[in-house]
């Protein structure tokens, strides 16, 4: 029983840190604060985690490979290649959805604790290699079948990337602004799936 509690008590730091991440970013989260919204001690902080730069690593790469791992399911070979796309632009466009201050948290704590992130860099590095490899595999299928034109798997990744995150990139700056009501936002980004989706394949089809 104590084991469980333990474990439950685990799990609710770590899911508290990632909240007050989100909400205020890490130089303005302190251990006081999850100690005090967990409803435990610092030391029990220290105990599982040994420090907030350590929770703020966890979270880190929870999102930042979150958001590079739907790239994956463009190796599923049940699918054809433009429902193995749509599928890799869902998902993550999905996954911001359900967390739409992702980008900006990634964006902002990247740029403002660049040394922080060194603990995690070759991990991401690995990752990213690895993913950018199938996708280049597959793609190379797709130019040699004639379905799609020749294009490189960054430019593959990048146009994905960038079209998804900056929808959400766009609703927390458009957000701490108040330039629009919830509802205008929510209305705007549930266009927004589609049309990348709709975008990205345009742009790689045989014309």
């Amino acid at each position: 029983m104590q084991g469980k509690r333990n474990q439950t008590t685990e799990k609710s730091i770590l899911e508290v840190a990632e909240r007050l991440f989100l909400e205020k970013g890490f130089a303005s989260t302190s251990t006081t604060m999850i100690a005090k919204a967990v409803g435990c001690n610092q030391s029990l902080i220290h105990y599982y985690y040994r420090s907030k730069e350590k929770l703020f690593q966890l979270v880190y790469e929870k999102y930042l490979f979150t958001f590079i791992s739907g790239l994956t399911d463009i190796g599923d070979k049940e699918l054809t290649f433009e429902e193995r796309l749509k599928h890799c632009v869902y998902t993550q466009f999905e996954m911001l959805q359900a967390n739409p201050e992702i980008v900006f948290y990634l964006i902002n704590e990247l740029t403002t604790n660049p040394i922080r992130l060194f603990a995690i860099k070759e991990q991401i590095k690995t990752v990213s290699s690895d993913i950018l490899q199938l996708i280049g595999r597959e793609l190379q299928i797709e130019i040699n079948n004639v379905n799609i034109q020749p294009i490189t798997p960054i430019d593959f990744m990048l146009n994905i990337f960038s079209l998804n995150a900056g929808v959400f990139l766009f609703y927390s700056i458009a957000k701490k602004l108040s330039v629009f009501t919830d509802e205008e936002l929510q209305a705007l980004i549930a266009k927004r799936k589609e049309e990348n989706y709709r975008i990205i394949l345009k742009s790689v089809l045989i014309r």
